[in-house]
């Protein structure tokens, strides 16, 4: 019988791990049916089957560790998942709100608890720096709804690193009077000083390397090891200086975003091992260090945590209700922020532990603050999934409205390739174009002329290499095989068959000198198709580009599928979080302009004017070997087409052999479709053909404006050469 006894809690390695992974599995199942969400769920379990339950495990180093590593994650995925741009356009707000979530419980939890607990100022500033600090560890809800962009949540995670590092430094002051009996200016004076030298270098060092390592290992396995080697070290430096290892974790994140892409075998990598493993090894470690048995041993420890615990909630919900006012939000958008900031584990478990081991608060203070941690995760969980499901069908809703009008067209795909080696990126280059709410299944194609097993063979690896590239980014395939004599009629029959819009093929490079530009195949595609012809050329990795140049020639915007093309490049810059680049007619601009803001893409935009060929010369001087070039071209006969884009097949064969490239042909002479509105909605003109100027006035405008761009051209260059 007393051996028996000896085998709880469990000492086999083995034995742990699969009872934390049957955990993992069952409890979010049978909590489900009692409508307890799974973060609840899994800390429920931590606490039955911890110490302070049934014994069945100790709270042992593995917890220690995975634990660890599970907040690392939360804070790197929650910075990692936030679309730069609107992260920058809700920067003042989220420092705002950040300011009001850690000076509302500050304040007001220092005058409760030192009044109600009958404690010094000291012991009440410990506690109340418990009430400012949250964790979000609801933050996996957010995740699971597709609400990562949603305004409210990024102005809540960014007052996240905001409101833990001032309740950092003052659980550090206070630590340090407690011992010293006197304020440290100096010490907080060079923790700032860190901090700044600290920011900088992870700012500066962290993309060079990271682009270095994406172009020479394309291995997505590697990829992943890579980054969370790079979000671990940012962490232990973070720890060395005197901070917090989340925020690192979270400056991390926010610096390695732009390689990231949302829709990305890396990323689907990065969600699952922490969705898997870490995050639920840490949320069942919270609830192991608590004791529920304490709030039965009298009522001092159940009046204790109940205080903390309103005290904690209410000051978080008047800050998130005071932002709400001042911000314009809807109700929703409040219980997402309250819900977010909520929470509390890492940084109020650190708290607690140190209070009571430099004698600040004692045993019941100490237990209380435990409970209200369990208190603060049960309500952040809940208040941020009601919101969640809230906002999801108020989104649904609005996509299913029936006056809704759709300028831009789901992409249906189809990715034409050749061989194994380019196969991936081409695949990669097509599912960031997509919309990330494109469901429908990209059409994977390989055309063989002959029947050897040679050509068999390369064609299965091909498709693979593209499935598994797709797959990885959670987008289903069509692998399609077919043998065809011609090249270009297998891909346009497939494409007829397919329904496709839009046709993905690797830019032909030229062989012999009678070679054209384009090649034969891609030639006669433009011939035999009016849907949108995609050709690509990357040297680099798609993720590690600075910008898009985009060119665009004059009246673009009366072809049937410029919506689309302008869409599919908006979604791409979107997902890699770059800029966007424009020279563009004069007309043109208001169009492009107007697409954009009529669909709500999240891109950062800047437009130049093109007004003649010279002025395309000029601009292509300001592409650097890492930007993406993307020409907008014209079929001959379409309404865009001008003698002078009959030269852009050579030129670019020309000069820019070694230039990263993209080559748009949109969808043409296809159905007419409704003219895209312009960005100003005053404007009441309807577009007509331009007309042509005196050939002298055309000259002096191209001189001015080539004046202008060269002198552009200087100035970017010498910021880009100081940024370098």
């Amino acid at each position: 019988m007393a051996a028996a006894l000896q085998i709880f809690p469990l000492q086999s390695p083995v034995a742990i791990f699969l009872c934390v992974l049957v955990i993992i599995l069952l409890a979010p199942l049978i909590l489900r049916a009692l409508r307890i969400p799974n973060i609840i769920g899994l800390i429920i379990a931590g606490m039955i089957v911890g110490p302070y339950g049934c014994g069945l495990l100790a709270r042992d180093a593995s917890f220690e560790i995975f634990g660890q590593v599970g907040i690392l994650y939360l804070m790197f995925l929650a910075a990692a998942e936030i679309d730069m741009l609107d992260l920058r356009k809700n920067a003042r707000k989220g420092a705002l709100f950040g300011l009001l979530t850690f000076a509302l419980p500050m304040g007001i939890g220092l005058v409760a608890s030192r009044y109600a607990f009958g404690i010094g100022w000291l012991p009440a500033t410990l506690i109340a720096s418990m009430y400012a600090s949250h964790t979000l560890v609801s933050y996996p809800v957010i995740s699971r709804f597709g609400l990562q962009n949603s305004r409210s949540v990024i102005i809540a995670v960014s007052a996240t690193v905001m409101a833990v590092l001032l309740a950092l430094l003052v659980l550090a002051e206070t630590i340090s009077i407690s011992q010293t009996g006197v304020f440290a200016w100096k010490g907080i004076a060079i923790m700032m000083g860190y901090m700044v030298i600290y920011s900088v270098a992870i700012a500066v060092i962290y993309p060079i390397i990271t682009r270095w390592f994406f172009r020479k290992v394309a291995d997505s396995v590697s990829q992943f090891i890579f980054i969370m080697a790079l979000v671990l070290f940012a962490a232990l430096l973070a720890q060395l200086i005197g901070l917090e290892a989340i925020l690192g974790a979270f400056f991390a994140g926010l610096v390695l975003n732009p390689f990231i892409p949302t829709r990305s075998a890396l990323m689907q990598r990065i969600e699952f091992v922490g969705n898997a493993i870490f995050i639920p090894y840490f949320l069942i470690g919270v609830g192991m260090l608590i004791n529920v048995r304490v709030l039965f041993d009298g009522w001092s420890v159940a009046c204790i945590a109940l205080i903390m615990s309103s005290t904690a909630l209410l000051t978080k919900w008047l800050a998130a209700f005071i932002a709400q006012k001042v911000f314009g939000m809807t109700s929703d958008g409040r219980l997402l922020m309250f819900g977010l900031t909520s929470g509390k584990a890492a940084a109020t478990v650190a708290a607690t532990m140190l209070g009571f081991r430099y004698g600040l608060i004692g045993e019941d203070l100490m237990n209380g603050a435990v409970v209200m941690i369990l208190i603060c995760c049960a309500v952040s969980s809940i208040v941020t999934q009601r919101a969640a499901v809230r906002r999801r069908m108020h989104i649904e809703e609005a996509e299913m409205r029936p006056d809704r009008q759709e300028g831009v067209r789901a992409a249906r795909q189809l990715v034409a390739v050749s061989n194994p080696i380019t196969a991936e990126g081409i695949m990669k280059l097509a599912t960031l174009m997509r919309h990330p709410s494109n469901r429908l299944p990209v059409t994977a194609l390989f055309v063989r002329r002959d029947d050897s097993p040679e050509t068999r063979a390369i064609g299965r690896d091909a498709l693979r290499t593209a499935a598994e590239a797709a797959l990885g980014a959670g987008i289903k395939v069509k692998e399609v095989e077919r043998y065809d004599i011609n090249v270009t009629a297998g891909i346009t029959a497939v494409a007829k068959e397919n329904d496709v819009s839009d046709i993905i093929i690797g830019l032909h490079r030229k062989s012999n000198i009678v070679d054209t530009f384009y090649g034969t195949v891609i030639d006669s595609l433009l011939g035999a198709t009016n849907k949108c012809v995609i050709m690509s050329r990357c040297f680099i990795p798609v993720n590690t580009v600075r910008s898009l140049m985009v060119i665009v020639p004059p009246r673009a915007e009366y072809e049937t599928g410029f919506s689309d093309w302008v869409g599919r490049l908006s979604n791409l810059a979107s997902q890699l979080g770059r800029r966007v680049n424009f020279l563009a007619d004069p007309a043109t601009i208001p169009y492009i302009q107007g697409v954009i803001t009529a669909e709500k893409y999240p891109v950062h935009t800047h437009f130049e004017e093109l007004r003649t060929w010279d002025d395309f010369i000029i601009f292509s001087n300001l592409i650097i070997e890492d930007d993406l070039m993307v020409v907008i071209g014209a079929r001959r006969t379409s309404i865009s087409f001008d003698n002078d884009l009959a030269q852009l097949p050579p030129f670019l064969g020309k000069y820019f052999k070694r230039q990263n490239l993209m080559v748009i042909y949109p969808e043409q002479f296809g159905a007419a479709t409704e003219m895209p509105a312009p960005i100003d909605p005053l404007a009441h003109r309807v577009p007509t053909a331009p007309t042509t100027l005196p050939f002298s006035l055309q000259r002096l405008r191209s001189a001015y404006a080539a004046m202008r761009l060269e002198l552009r051209r200087r100035r970017a260059r010498r910021s880009r050469h100081r940024r370098l």
